[in-house]
């Protein structure tokens, strides 16, 4: 089981100030110029399965309701909705003024208006065996699929679950719920993924894989600001894809992008002083902005195959979680960027996030207790424990595994690629790993599902099985009431 949670992240952002008026020289003040590390596969909405994906389909792409900056559940192309009492239908009233991006394959190259038989089509794609979506998992458990999806009109769409699902709303919110016209996607086939066309606030200019993509303005997008004015402001998008944070870095001090996110070791001390707080020598050239992040790093132990039985012990996993100085780790390693996991793998920022809970402090004392009570006085007995994790958490790793030692605890490094590490993690061959979990929407029970026992790996990579466990999870997705759950 995962018993160790480490810290949760905090979303962390440099924006490029407004002030000096040469800053922009060469470069349209209407066009913002962002970078993604990660690089980008597919603008097929039905493969948006990770962040980088996920942030360019939110521009060229829309889906029946998002989430404001509070994360709370909003209108988007559904402007109402209705849920069954019973949980198990939800019915939703479409606008009916949002059109398609222009494209020659439409009469005349004008985008059509969107329909709820789009919407039956577009999530249909995602349980659709033929087409492959790594969006499946969303609802080939949960809706009926006699009749999953209907349009009674052309401006209502319903879904019919097989049972309760509460925080299906929020699952709605993803990219991968996005609206898509058939006769595009029948037109380019698999190509869809380079050739996208949406109803988002931008459409694509040109994507050169693994160097930029080029979004412009939709010019009929449906979203107006307070004023009555159309959005976006932005005329455009560049984004580019320099995979090193350092050259990131680098272009950004420049000012040739715009914006960048997260905290890198190769510059959080050029930027940050140890509290967190932003430089004096950046405070007049950058905007700085630090908030909760739907984000878990966590250290998972295996509770299928465990090459080292003591792992099996539950008060010795206990031992380490106590043995771990969150806030040191965080506040020497990380700039304080991050909060302790002291109350629970729900990280600080979702709705149901509990503060008050108690938790895993750092309390050494209260380890080697429990690793005498456990037949282990002072890690006695125990064999080396191999820790998987990458390069990038070389210092979180070191520093936990010198934690450990200190309470007789002996570990053993092992760095591998984030892929070969992932497949380790899959296939059950790490018996203590370090990893992370990245909200796909705001609600608990997207962390909790990672101890789900009907789960596979993913999610549940460290093959935890509780029958209570269990018991409680499925009567927390089956309850109408929010209240009722977290």
């Amino acid at each position: 089981m995962i018993r160790n949670i480490v810290y949760s992240i905090g979303y962390f952002l440099l924006l490029l100030s407004a002030g000096g008026c040469n800053q922009y020289a060469g470069r349209a003040k209407d066009v913002f110029h962002m970078n993604i590390s990660a690089g980008l596969t597919s603008l097929d909405p039905a493969f948006s399965k990770d962040q980088a994906t996920m942030w360019c389909d939110a521009q060229i792409y829309n889906g029946l309701v998002q989430i404001d900056e509070q994360l709370n559940v909003r209108p988007c192309i559904a402007k109402r909705w209705q849920i069954s009492e019973d949980g198990l239908t939800y019915t939703f009233i479409l606008r009916d003024d949002v059109y398609f991006h222009d494209h020659p394959v439409f009469p005349d190259t004008v985008g059509r208006k969107v329909t709820a038989k789009d919407f039956v089509y577009s999530l249909g794609r995602l349980i659709d065996t033929t087409v492959a979506s790594t969006g499946g998992w969303l609802f080939n458990d949960k809706v009926d699929k006699r009749q999953p999806f209907t349009a009674p009109d052309d401006t209502t769409f319903v879904i019919h679950l097989k049972t309760p699902f509460r925080p299906m709303l929020s699952l709605l919110t993803l990219p991968y719920c996005s609206v898509v016209p058939k006769e595009i996607v029948t037109h380019y086939g698999k190509d869809f993924r380079s050739h996208p066309v949406g109803t988002g606030p931008f459409k694509m200019v040109r994507w050169e894989e693994g160097n930029v993509l080029i979004l412009t303005r939709n010019t009929r997008y449906f979203v107006k600001d307070s004023n009555g004015q159309t959005l976006p402001y932005l005329q455009g998008v560049r984004i580019s894809f320099i995979a090193d944070k350092g050259t990131e870095f680098l272009q950004f001090s420049q000012r040739k992008i715009d914006f960048i996110t997260g905290l890198d070791v190769a510059y959080k001390d050029e930027l940050l002083t140890g509290n967190g707080t932003l430089q004096a020598d950046w405070k007049d050239k950058i905007i700085f902005e630090k908030m909760p992040y739907l984000n878990t790093e966590y250290l998972g132990i295996s509770m299928g195959k465990q090459p080292v039985e003591a792992l099996k012990n539950k008060k010795v996993r206990q031992a380490i979680n106590y043995a771990i100085d969150r806030r040191k780790m965080l506040t020497y390693l990380r700039n304080n960027i991050g909060t302790p996991a002291e109350q629970g793998m729900i990280p600080k920022g979702v709705p149901c996030y509990d503060s008050s809970m108690v938790g895993y402090t750092y309390q050494p004392e209260k380890a080697r207790a429990l690793l005498a009570e456990a037949g282990y006085p002072n890690g006695k007995g125990i064999a080396p424990i191999k820790i998987y994790s990458n390069p990038t958490y070389q210092d979180l790793i070191t520093n936990i595994a010198n934690e450990l030692s200190n309470i007789g605890i002996t570990c053993l490094i092992e760095n591998r690629p984030a892929t070969f590490l992932r497949e380790a993690m899959r296939k059950n061959e790490a018996e203590f790993f370090r990893a992370s979990w990245i909200g796909d929407y705001p609600d608990g029970e997207n962390y909790l599902t990672l101890f789900y026992s009907k789960n596979g790996a993913p999610p549940n990579y460290t093959y935890f099985k509780n029958p209570e466990y269990d018991r409680l999870y499925e009567t927390a997705m089956r309850a109408v009431d929010e209240k009722e759950t977290f």
